[in-house]
């Protein structure tokens, strides 16, 4: 720890804040962070300086248009990305439901590609957002296929907390509902994260045989009719199963981490 600089650190405790918070002045960025007033100020024109963040007239100040650049040439180097890319189109094309494409960092997981439905009425995601792994489908999907050593983990050191009517907030009942996922290949949830919808999810993996990411299909409940789980289902098991292929993957090598 003392090798790292503490002033890079700070600075990144402050950009951290703008993944949640659309625009922020100074005082609200002090207060946020605890931090003392000079250096907030300090740190903050310098970032401005550099184009990391940009100011408004009213004080307010925002994540630099610098970001976008960099956004861009993450996404695309993402190898997994790229590859999943048209079978991501091709599958939504299939459901004309959204599909998304989720992977691992830390505790979470982040969408990292979506593909839009059609339909008026559509599920608010986006790209960069994040969620813990036992809510949700997408997420749930790839703590079903960590080692066991890894979930129990997890859940040790996870509180489980609702985010709508039906997160799984029941440990007991979140290790049923892994063994089974894990077993069956795919994973559904109702009402997770946003109430009134549903996802089924499948994973990705890597030529290791290792999770690398989840695939889903996320829509209204309004929409989902008992006839259709099963088309689902398969659906998104198949695509999942085809980006893993594309990455290497081997069935040979199938549950080799449990």
């Amino acid at each position: 720890m003392d090798t790292l600089n503490k002033t890079v650190l700070k600075s990144m405790t402050i950009l951290k804040l703008f993944l949640e918070y659309e625009k922020l002045n100074l005082n609200q960025m002090i207060e946020l962070t605890n931090l003392p007033k000079t250096s907030v100020y300090r740190m903050v024109s310098s970032l401005e300086v550099i184009g990391f963040l940009n100011k408004d007239d009213n004080g307010f100040y925002k994540l630099g248009l610098i970001f976008l650049q960099f956004g861009e040439l993450v996404s695309e180097r993402l190898d997994l990305r790229k590859i999943a890319f048209p079978i991501l189109e091709k599958l939504r094309d299939e459901v004309d439901e959204a599909v998304n494409l989720s992977s691992k960092d830390g505790t979470e997981s982040v969408y990292i590609e979506k593909l839009d439905t059609n339909h008026p009425v559509r599920l608010y995601t986006r790209i960069g957002r994040r969620s813990p792994l036992y809510v949700g489908a997408c997420s749930r999907i790839i703590l079903a296929y960590l080692t066991e050593k890894e979930q129990e983990k997890y859940l040790e050191e996870t509180k489980l907390k609702s985010f709508c009517s039906g997160t799984i907030t029941d440990k007991e009942e979140l290790k049923k509902i892994l063994v089974q996922s894990y077993k069956d290949g795919y994973t559904i949830s109702h009402s997770e994260l946003a109430e009134q919808t549903f996802e089924i999810a499948a994973p990705i993996f890597d030529h290791t045989g290792k999770v690398l990411a989840s695939l889903s299909i996320a829509g209204a409940e309004s929409r989902l009719l008992k006839d259709d789980m099963d088309f689902l289902i398969s659906k998104v098991v198949a695509a999942g199963m085809e980006i893993s292929c594309e990455l290497g993957y081997k069935k040979e090598v199938s549950n080799s981490i449990k």
